[in-house]
Order: C-alpha cells, then structure tokens, then sequence
C-alpha cells in the first residue's frame, strides 16, 4: 500500500519484495513512471522503520525547484537581454511561456530573453524565497497569476514591494488585492486597488458576488481596449496595455506569449526605447465553448457540435447510437490554450473507449455556471443532454480559488440534475510527491478542490493527472483515469436503467461484532429504516422479491442462519467464496497476507471458503460488512497504524461488486468501517484500500446530519454520496424517583419557607438530595439529620442550600435528550419538535436581529439574561426559580404556536398559511395569548414576531421529510442537493434532512463569534482550575482534545480556545480565511500564556490540516517569545524539554499530535468495548503507541512523525485535561470516543509527583456555557439517560436496537473508569438497581436482545472484577447465574 510503503512503521523485509513485483504487475500507479525511481526504502535488516511521508528533501509538499522553468540565452549578440521572473499557482503556463521565450532567442533580432518561474507553493522554502528575491534584483518585467494563498502573497508582495520601483514593468493578473497592487505599466498602477472609484477599479472590491470579478474582468477584458485606444492620454494607453496582457496571458498560447513579451519589453524596458518592435494583437478564443481534441474548431453552439460528433469517421456505432451514455466534462481553458491538456485528452478517450459519448464544455473565467447551463442543458425542453458530469477542473463551478459563489453554483447544478463529478488534477505536487505522501494531497489543495466543491455537491474526488517536475505539464495517471471514468458512467447508468433491473446491495454493520450488535447506527433504528425503505422501493417498481411482512421478520432473516444446525452463532449466509474465486477477483488479496496470513483466515471463514454474510430479496441484497477484525486482539491493538482489511472485508466487496454486480450499494447508517481503512488521507491512489474496496460501484451513504466530519472522510475516502438523516427528536429529561421527591420538597419550601415549618422541610431537602447522591455535585451541603442547626441559619442561609439543590435539580430536568431512534422516511410529529424549536429559541442570532427567547422575557423584568445564569449556577434562589419561570413560559409560549399549526393529528399543515394567519395580529398572536397570563405580558411584541416567523420556517425544515426521496433521486442517477451537517439547533440551516452533507470551507474557522465564545469558555475553565487546585495559581499545561465534527458545528471555538489559552489570536485575510495568527500582549490576556497538548482526532487532522499547520506555527511563534518563563509556560516547558532531549527550542514546543495518517481513534475504545485488555497500563500503551505522531509546521509534506518523547513529556507537564460537548445529542456516555481520547489516568502516571491531574469538560449545548469536573458531567449523563425511565423506555420501545444501545451506555461508562476512575460507585449500583434487580425489566431485556443482555451482564461483572464496582456477594452470585441463564437462552433460540 503506498500509505503503507512511506509510514513509520516496521515491515518485514519479505513485503518489500512482495511490494515490488506487485508494483510491476501494475496494481501501483509507480507503475507508469520511469523505472530508475525507486519508491521502495531499502532494507537494512529484517525490519526497518520505514521513512515517513515525502521523498526527503525540504520537508515541504512541494519538491520541484524553479531551475527546470530557468531559461538563459547561450548568446546574446551583443543584444540587450530582458529578464522576466514570474510567479503562478499552477504550472500550465510553463511550456507555453518556455516555448515563447526559446523561439524569441532562437532569432533573436532586438533583445534576448531570461525567464525564470516560481510555483507559489516553493516559496515556502527558505531557500527557493532568497533565490526568488535575489531573481528579483535584476529583473525587467514581474508577472503574478492566481495568488490566492495568503501567506506566500505577503512573501511575494514583500519580495516585490523591494525592486518595484526600479523595474521596468509589473503585471499581476487575478491575485489577491495586495498582490495585484503591485501592478506598475508606465503610468498605469494599481496601488488605489479597492479605494478608487472608476469602474475598473470596482471590479477589486470585496463584494459578496463572487463570480462577478471573473465575468466582469472577461467583458472588459473584451470592450476596453477598443474604447482606451481613442483616448489620447498616456496614462489610458497603459491601462489598454495592461488589458491586453491580460488577454494575451488568458489566451496562454505559444504565439500570444510571444507577442505579449514583445509588446511589454517593447513598451516598457528603457534599452529597448525607440526599436520598433512588431506585435500582432492577441489571437482571442472563446470565452466558454464546447472543444474535443479531434474536432476542426471550437463550438459555441452544443447542437453544432453534435452534429460534428455524429459525422465522425473514427468513431464506431456503439458511440453514434441514441443509446450510448452521454458525459459531460467541464475543463479549463488556460489548460486547452496553453497546450497543457493532455490529462484531459486521456479522460475523452477513455470514455470512448468504453462506449460513451463526451460533451467536453471549457469556460475563460472562473465562473462555469454559465457554461454548464448552456451547454448541457436543452434549451427546448430543459432535460440534461448528458447523464453525468465530471469536472476536471478541480475548482468549484463558481469562483475558482478565490471567492465562491456557492448557491449560483448549486442553482446550476440543481436545474442540470444529474451526478457531479469533481476530480482532482495535482497542482503542488508532482506524481511521484503525492504517491509518496502519507497525507495525499497537498493541504491548500484539499481546501480549494476537494472542500470547496463539495460545498456545490461534488462528490469523488479522485486523482486522475499528475504533474512532470521537469516540463510542469499535467499526464493522465492511467489506473486512475480508468476507475473515474467507469464510476462516472456507473452514475449515468442509474439514470438509464429500468429501476425493475436495478440491482441494490444495502449493508449494515456490526459493532462491536456480535449478533446483538447486527445494525448498529447512529440514532437510527436500522432495521425499521430499512424495512421503511424497501417497502418504499418496492412501491416505486424496485425487484424486492420474498420482503415478509414486517422489519421484526426482515431482522430474524438477516441474523439468524436457517440452513445451518440451530446452534450456530453465524449470521443467515448469502454465498460460499471459493478461495480460487477470491484470488480471482481480488487483485489485492495477497497483500493482506502480511497481516492476515493466508486465505481464508478465521475470520467470516469456515476454513475452506469465505463467507458472506446476508439475505438476497429480489434485485436488494441485505449484507452485513466484516468489522475491523482486529478488535478482540490487545497486540495488534497497539500497533501504530492499523491493519489492512481481513480477507473477509475484502471478499465482501468483491462479492457486492463482481458476484451481485450491484448497480449501487448503500451504507445504512452512521457509520462503518469501509472508510476508515488505511490509505491516504485524503487523494487516494489505487494502493489504498477504501479505494480498492469500493472498486467501481456508486456509493450512496446515509449518515446522521450532526456528523458532518465522519461523513466527509466517507466522502473522500470511499466516494460515497451522503445523505443526511435526522436525528430523533430532543425531549427535556425531566425527573424521577427521588429527584421528582426533591422537586416537590423544594415547592413546599417555597410556600412554607417563611413559617415554622422552614427548617424542617430544608433538611428533608438535604436528607432527600443525599439519598439521590447529589452531595458530591453540591458544595457546602451540610449534613443530614441537623434540626437545631438548621433552626441557628439565617433565612438567607437557608435559601441558599434550597438554591443550590434546586440548580441542580433544574440542571437535571432541563438537560435535552434525544428520546428514542429515528426510522428514515418517518420525520417528527409538530410536538415532538416543541423542545427542539425551545432550544432554537434560546439562542441569540445577532446576525439576523434575532433576540433570544430567554432574554426577551427577562428584559421584561428589567434583567440580563446572563446575570440570572450566574446567579442561578450561585445558587441564588430568586434567580433559580425566576430561570424556572423563563423555561416554562418559553416552553409555553412555543407549544402555543406549535399548536396553532398542526391538526387534530399532530401533524403540521400549511404552515405557511397558517403562520401567515397568526403573525402580525397582535393579540390573537398564540405566544402573546400564553404570555399574558404570566408575570412576561409586557414582552417586546416586535421582538417576539420577528423570533417567531423565524421559528416557523424552522418548525417546516423540522417536520419536512426528504430522506427517501433523494436517496431514490441518487439510485435514478439524479443530483442530490448539498447541505451542511450540524447541529440544527444552532443552525437550522442543517434542516431538512435528506441533503448531501457536506462540512465547511476549512480555512473559514475560527470566526470572529467562535473567537469570543471560546474566551469565555477558557477563562471559565481557568477561573474553575484556580478554585480547585486549592493555590488560586493557574494550571501550566492543559492537555485538550480537537474533534472534527464539533469544529464544524461551532466553526471552531474549541480550536479558538487552544489559541486564546497561548494567547494568539487568528488573522483573516481579505476572502475572511484564516491562515495567519499573531500573539496577544500579555498586557491584554492579564494572565500567563498557558501550555497545551493538542490531541486531534484523526477526523480533525484530515478535515482540518490547516488548522493543525496554524495550530503549530501558533504553538512555536509564543516558543520562541522573549518573556518571563512564569508568564509564558510555553517558552518554560520547551525549554526544558529542549535541554533534556538535546533538541532546538522549536522541535521541543511540538505540541500538535494525532495518528499516524490513515490511522484513525487510540484503539482504547475497541478494547474495552471488547474487553480485550488486561490492565490499564496497557490501554495507556495503546493511546501512547497510536496518539504520538506530531504535525511539523517547518516539514508540512512530512506528514504524521512519531515523536513520543516530546508527547510524553508534554503530557507529564499537564495540571488538568479537557474536553468540550456542543450539542445535546452526543454526551460522555453515548459513543466510545469521547473516553478513547481521554489522558486523564495517563498523566498521573506521567507526572513525576504521581498526582492526578483535574479532568474538565465545557458544556456548550446552551446558550448558558458551563465547565464541569469529568465526574460531575458523568454523573449528570447517568442520571439524564441511563437511569432516567423517560431515555430508556424510549430506548426500549425501539426493540431489538434498544437494548443495545442500554448497554452501550453501561461499556462506555466503564470506559470512563478505566481511562479516569472519575466514575462513582453508586452508578454501577444504581444501574443494577434499574435493569438488573427489577425482575420484570430484566425479562424484557432478556427477550428482545439475549445478545446484547448478555453482553450487560458481562459487563456489571466486568466493572466488579476490575475494582470499579464494589457491591454485595448476592449481587454477584444473582449475575453469574443470569450469565449461564442467558447462554442458555441463546442457544435455545437458536435451537
């Protein structure tokens, strides 16, 4: 695997050899380079590291040097000599000007010439910088192209800002504003750029219609030469010089270079003064067009085209026929002009070759909205001409690299409605850089062509052309341009196939493996979705032959094995692959043997064949994907990087794709383990295994819509189109048992607190709050049973014990929970969506002049929302009840509207009319009516309207059901509308579900909000580790976890919050991306610059390499500060470090580290959800083993580096470790990653003074932010969910997934106590309490899931026999015996 070949990790030596007769077999892309390249490392011993990521060198992504674009005249006849250095962003411009200069020096007759160009990405290289600026020094003439990432613009304006005045000539054409003030032509300058008022100058501003610069550059590129050229002042003839060049560098050939240099060197350079130099005007092509290698000319006019196309001798009649698939590809017309187009020549050919017709379409400018609408579109009857679209452009369709225009780009698209295709032609890297990358692609270049395109829909990012580093010009990679041209026609096929013929393979999964775990997703009740799913198919004219009648029936088929004997633990089996049958259509299956061993192995194997597991209804096969395989296995769990896929995995998909032939296959369900195989991070070549996995079949993915982050690796890394899926609707968690008792105590109190009776009911209160185990999340509760004492305190006194109990409580019963899970196809009634819009409307929305709910009542008493959530976290009790009071007329006022829109059924009609009908009457408004009975009638009325017309259009996104209709608008070939992922109750926009998710542009966080929600989170978290810790000092080190989707969802206020805790703060340059930060005196932060470990999840170091790059150049710049050590722990710690690992001062403040790339999670959590551990000790191995590879900002194309020395002294370091929760759908307790990341224990042993460290996490799932101590949030997650009746008879009233999901809660609890100890006892007892003594529960328990209760049990005496949970000997016994029992069981349904 070429991830494999260039990771830090050990191989032994036989796989090199295996390595390369493979790469000659041609399964590696090397395959097609010049032989004398060897990518393989040679071996010194039997196993050698293996060297990380770029072929040495600088470092940097970028290995090219300018000395390949250096062109010296041999002779220069006594000539004067006219040196040009110029600067693009990519090299297509290089042949073409190369070819221009040697045929000016061929005869040179007036000057020769000395050109030398820069690809911006090398001006990352110190050296290649100096050797730019030293160029500089005795140039004539600067060009500048495409300069569009900020940090190399400031180098080149800087570099250039130096000589301008002393050069002859500066031409910048479409760059950022600083770049192209630079433009000098004789009196012509830009320097006014975006302050001037004529109109050429407009053109520069910073104006939200992004596409508007490149339309209007082009038309004025067209009309101004002839008006300037009738203008008599000097300064007019330069402006139509500069026009000109400009046409002449669009028209990019040979020729117009030629005339452009002549022109520019003629006009401009003094020693060339009073020679009359001939130049022919630029030969002008099309702005937009149609164009095929083989065609006389280029078309603007599709049918003109066509008919060219059907008049063709070469082509055969498969091609001519009215039935052959029509592809549409958009190109670059830079590329078709300057000769640089043999990649896209190769993708024609390939196509038709394979029988489909091609409708190549190019545009001039950025924006290829226009184009696509024109040229794909039949204008009669508004049906596509083409059945799917590949872009290979790699930019978005509207705007290039600069500023996008992402709605222009999907209104497009959505008329075009068919597959869009975006691949990816490298641009920063040549072939050979990428093949030995670890990371893929260069980071800039995800950002601009991967992220960027996904925002329009794009989808499949596959690496088709790479680049020469000697001429700059682009070749097909072979292997790959054969993969995206079958997929992309494998997509126009949908559109074309009878949906009766159609074939469907739907695969679900099983984590951790076992029965009870078959179908495991995301909120989501997967076999009903399912079931929902085919019946709808079904109905549509889909083969669903033989699907029973009911999902409870389809889940006894797909789990239970009929044929076999009725003690089999297998799962129903679809095929017996013969071990010659997977040899056969597995390419790759001999790779595998490193890891593996020989087929079939003992995993999905019957030790003669490999099995396939799932149910055939008609044309729909319902598989079950193959886990990792390595779960159950502590040695291979502390492996860095992880294992390919067992022989299983891999028969899987070469039964879906050449046994099944599935037409497409859809993922149900977030998430699998398909995508997160190893292999690139992102650009994969045909030697990573998601992309030989998924072969040529269409993916389509369902994946939950607060998941962004998970469902963009899905999307890069195994092509799949996403589609989101809701998740279930959000409840208050309301109160129980003793928490209901202490609710209605603290009414008594209220009413009686001022009579005898005060006292008495206080230390009920107190006696009641202890039995429920609050003591320990109340400071100060006195003790119980103290009647005179409480007789001594003060009214005051006593009502502030009330408070902070009734804070609690309130905490308690407030706290959002999702109830239940969702089914596809079945959105929320109007009332189940009540507490999410009461969420809604708890947030300000200062971008729309949207007050917040909360805030509106409470201005009506004359208060700040704020100061009543800091009195009630006091526990001031006026302030506690009067927060009560606000929640419940918010909850009112919002049911009232809810109300008023819905039917007698519940469900919402006409919402528009409706709400039409109720805004804007005053007093029959419904919140008004609510609120008049309550102590808020005199809210803002005006307010109030504007916060509700917005709810209702939130309340239609929520009810809206479009989950089945765009997975069947993907199966008929159709385009699948892009949306973001999210949590919809800070973005609504996330709603309706059924969007192709996508997340955000990476280099847009952090935002200037998320800037200032993190500053309160870090000095709330300081201000709580000061009171802690006992001394009133601040922590120095803070050890703190980066995730990717909660980055999205807060547009990075945890990343926000590492910079504000060093104290930098993030630069935006003019398109509001941020790639710069810079350090905030310490006068302003009035604190310490606090150190920091940074732990990126794998999901964030693929999203978010930038930042990770940012993060770094962060961490090191305040290194290397000169201020006092007790001021900056940054500075003290590395250099400490420094002097004790013998390394620079730089290297030391590496603080930025995650895994190994294509590696994803610290494996802890398969362990224990396993139990596949034997001490902590070893969980502690495995996070060290697998979290310790460092992002270097001075060696970015390196890649992931191991460095666990500078890790574990850094964590050793840490006074306390963090974590933050944004939305109420996910807590501690809900997914196993939360614990996976978790240092906690770690450090203590790390630590020379042994101390635990305090662990924290910030709640930021309301508008009042809190930071709680790890075993106050578990505590607050156990009471909320696992032993609230309301969560788990919402859990059980879903069945069979139900009870899994009870006991998933229980494993990660666990988790926690083996990655914290921060778990208290009474959790265990309680839970046991709850499922275990309650005989009538345990039954139910036992009945709907006897794989998942057994897994329970196991796990209550697991936490028993690991000292987590000391109970009685009855406890224990009643246990074992419920083991035995439920073994029994088991096989007796099998039986």
């Amino acid at each position: 695997m070429a991830s494999l070949v260039s990771s830090p990790f050990t191989l032994p030596t036989t796989k090199t050899e295996h390595l390369s007769s493979i790469s000659q077999k041609k399964y590696f892309l090397h395959s097609f380079l010049p032989q004398k390249q060897n990518f393989i490392c040679p071996r010194a011993s039997r196993t050698t590291s293996v060297k990380c990521g770029v072929v040495g060198g600088n470092g940097l992504f970028t290995q090219t040097t300018p000395e390949v674009r250096r062109i010296v005249p041999e002779r220069n006849n006594g000539l004067p000599t006219v040196k040009i250095v110029y600067v693009v962003l990519e090299a297509q411009y290089q042949s073409s000007l190369s070819a221009a200069v040697q045929s000016l020096n061929k005869s040179p007759n007036f000057a020769s010439f000395e050109v030398v160009g820069y690809l911006v990405e090398e001006l990352r290289d110190e050296t290649t910088y100096q050797s730019f600026c030293k160029d500089l020094e005795d140039a004539n003439i600067f060009i500048g192209s495409l300069i569009f990432v900020e940090e190399l613009a400031i180098k080149v304006k800087n570099a250039v800002e130096k000589v301008r005045d002393k050069m002859d000539a500066v031409l910048v054409f479409p760059s950022m504003p600083e770049v192209m003030r630079l433009n000098k032509l004789g009196s012509f300058s830009m320097s006014q750029l975006g302050k001037s008022k004529s109109p050429f100058f407009q053109l520069f501003k910073n104006k939200k219609q992004s596409s508007g610069f490149a339309d209007s550059m082009l038309k004025l590129v067209r009309t101004l030469p002839k008006v300037l050229k009738y203008l008599p002042s000097d300064k007019a003839q330069d402006a139509r010089l500069y026009i000109l060049s400009l046409q002449f560098w669009l028209g990019g050939s040979r020729d117009n270079l030629v005339n452009f240099l002549k022109m520019v060197s003629g006009s401009y350079v003094p020693a060339l003064k009073g020679i009359k130099i001939d130049y022919s005007d630029p030969v002008l092509f099309l702005d937009s067009g149609v164009w095929h290698p083989l065609a006389p000319c280029m078309y603007d006019d599709v049918k003109e085209y066509l008919n060219w196309y059907g008049t063709r001798r070469d082509a055969n009649e498969k091609l001519k026929s009215p039935n052959a698939p029509v592809i549409g590809l958009v190109l670059q017309r830079s590329h078709i002009v300057t000769g640089d187009e043999g990649h896209y020549v190769a993708v024609i050919m390939e196509l038709e070759s394979r029988g489909a017709k091609v409708i190549p379409i190019f545009a001039g400018g950025l924006d290829f909205s226009g184009p696509v609408e024109k040229f794909f579109i039949d204008p009669i009857t508004k049906k596509p001409f083409i059945d799917s679209a590949i872009s290979l452009t790699g930019f978005a369709l509207v705007g290039g690299p600069a500023r996008q225009d992402h709605p222009r780009a999907v209104e497009a698209l959505r008329k075009l409605d068919v597959p869009y295709i975006v691949a990816v032609p490298l641009v920063f890297q040549t072939t050979e850089e990428w093949l030995n990358s670890t990371l893929g692609l260069h980071p800039i270049q995800v950002a601009l062509q991967v992220a960027l395109p996904e925002l329009d829909g794009g989808m499949e990012p596959i690496v088709f052309a790479g680049r020469d580093p000697k001429t700059g010009k682009s070749h097909a990679l072979h292997k790959r341009v054969e993969q995206l041209c079958t997929r992309a026609i494998k997509w126009g096929e949908l559109k074309r196939k009878p949906k009766a013929e159609k074939k469907l393979a739907i695969t679900v999964f099983s984590f951790p493996p076992d029965k009870g775990n078959v179908g495991t997703a995301a909120y989501l009740n997967v076999f009903s979705s399912i079931y929902s799913v085919l019946k709808d198919l079904k109905k549509d004219g889909y083969n669903v032959e033989g699907l029973p009648e009911t999902s409870e029936a389809l889940i006894e088929e797909v789990i239970h094995d009929k044929e076999a004997q009725f003690s089999s633990p297998n799962l129903n089996v679809a095929y017996k692959m013969s071990l010659r049958e997977y040899q056969k259509l597995t390419p790759y299956a001999t790779l595998l043997e490193e890891n593996w061993g020989k087929p079939p192995g003992n995993l999905n194997s019957d030790g003669e064949n490999l099995l396939v597991y799932g149910k055939l209804y008609g044309n729909v096969f319902i598989g079950v994907q193959p886990t990792f395989g390595y779960e159950g296995d502590p040695m291979r769990l502390l492996f860095s990087k992880s294992a390919s896929p067992h022989h299983g995995f891999a028969a899987y998909y070469s039964f879906v794709e050449k046994i099944f032939e599935a037409d497409a296959v859809l993922h149900f369900g977030t998430h699998g383990s398909l995508e997160f195989m190893p292999g690139k991070q992102v650009g994969m070549s045909d030697a990573c295994y998601p992309d030989s996995l998924i072969g040529n079949i269409p993916n389509v993915y369902y994946y939950a819509a607060n998941n962004p982050s998970e469902a963009t690796i899905a999307k890069r890394r195994s092509y799949a189109n996403t589609i989101s899926y809701l998740t279930p609707p959000a409840e208050n968690a309301g109160l129980y048992k003793g928490l209901k008792q202490l609710s209605e105590l603290i009414s008594s109190y209220q009413s009686l607190k001022d009579t005898g009776r005060g006292p008495q009911i206080v230390n009920s209160i107190i006696s009641t709050a202890r039995q429920c185990n609050l003591d320990k999340d109340i400071v100060d509760l006195p003790e119980e049973g103290r009647q005179q004492e409480m007789m001594i305190l003060s009214a005051s006194e006593r009502d502030l014990v009330v408070g902070k109990v009734y804070s609690k409580i309130m905490e308690i019963e407030s706290r959002l929970l999702p109830c239940g899970l969702h089914v596809i196809g079945e959105p929320p009634s109007a009332m189940e969506a009540v507490a999410t819009l009461v969420n809604i409307a708890a947030l300000d929305r200062p971008e729309d002049g949207i007050s917040s709910l909360p805030s509106i009542l409470a201005e009506t008493l004359g208060r700040e929302i704020e100061d009543v959530y800091r009195g009630s976290d006091k526990g001031i009790l006026r302030d506690v009840e009067l927060l009560r009071q606000i929640t419940e007329a918010s909850r009112g006022a919002v049911s009232s509207f809810v109300e008023r829109t819905t039917n007698s059924k519940g469900q919402v009609v006409n919402v528009a009319d409706k709400l039409s009908s109720i805004l804007g009457f005053g007093l029959n408004e419904p919140w008004v009516q609510y609120l008049s009975a309550t102590k808020f009638s005199r809210a803002n009325r005006d307010k109030l309207r504007l916060l509700f017309a917005f709810l209702g259009e939130c309340l239609k996104l929520i009810v809206a059901d479009n989950e089945l209709g765009s997975l069947k608008q993907a199966l008929e070939g159709k385009y699948v509308e892009p949306g973001p992922g999210g949590d919809p109750i800070r973005n609504p926009k996330v709603l309706p579900t059924g969007k192709n998710i996508h997340a955000l542009d990476p280099q847009s966080i952090p935002t200037t909000a998320a800037l200032q929600s993190a500053k309160i989170v870090v000095d709330r978290l300081l201000e709580r580790q000061k009171a802690d810790n006992g001394t009133g000092k601040y922590p120095e080190t803070i050890a703190l976890v980066l995730w990717g989707t909660d980055n999205i969802k807060t547009y990075g206020e945890s990343l926000a919050q590492v910079l504000w805790l060093i104290g930098v703060r993030p630069v935006a340059d003019t398109f509001g991306r941020v790639n710069r930060v810079e350090p905030v005196s310490l006068e302003e932060l009035a604190r310490p610059r606090i150190d920091v470990v940074v732990n990126c999840s794998g999901v964030f170091r693929d999203l978010f390499i930038n930042q990770m790059n940012l993060l770094d150049r962060a961490v090191k710049m305040v290194a290397e500060l000169d201020e006092p050590e007790d001021q900056n722990f940054v500075r003290k710690h590395a250099m400490e470090q420094a002097r004790t690992l013998g390394v620079d001062l730089r290297e030391a403040a590496t603080r930025v580290f995650s895994n190994a790339s294509g590696s994803y999670s610290s494996n802890v959590n398969l362990a224990v959800e396993n139990s596949s551990w034997n001490d902590e000790k070893q969980l502690q191995d495995m996070y060290l083993s697998r979290k310790s590879f460092a992002f270097d900002c001075d060696a970015p194309g390196a890649g992931m580096m191991e460095k666990r020395k500078v890790f574990e002294m850094a964590l050793s370091t840490a006074d306390a470790t963090f974590q933050n929760l944004d939305s109420s759908e996910i807590s501690l307790t809900d997914v196993s990653h939360y614990f996976d990341s978790d240092p906690t224990n770690l450090v203590q042993n790390l630590r020379k003074d042994g101390r635990k460290p305090n662990a924290y996490i910030a709640d930021t799932t309301t508008a009042n932010a809190q930071v709680r101590t790890l075993a106050e949030t578990v505590r607050l997650d156990t009471r909320t969910k696992l032993l609230n009746p309301k969560w788990y008879e919402g859990m059980l009233s879903t069945g069979y997934e139900g009870v899994r999901e009870i006991e998933k809660r229980l494993s990660n609890t666990v988790g926690w106590s083996a990655t914290s100890g921060q778990v208290d006892n009474w959790v265990y007892e309680e839970a046991n309490t709850t499922f275990i003594q309650d005989e009538e529960m345990l039954k139910r328990l036992m009945n709907t899931n006897p794989n998942s209760f057994r897994k329970l049990v196991q796990t209550f005496l697991e936490a028993n026999g690991r000292g987590y949970w000391e109970t009685s000997a009855d406890n224990i016994d009643k246990l074992r015996q419920l083991y035995s029992q439920v073994e029994d069981k088991i096989e007796g349904i099998d039986r």
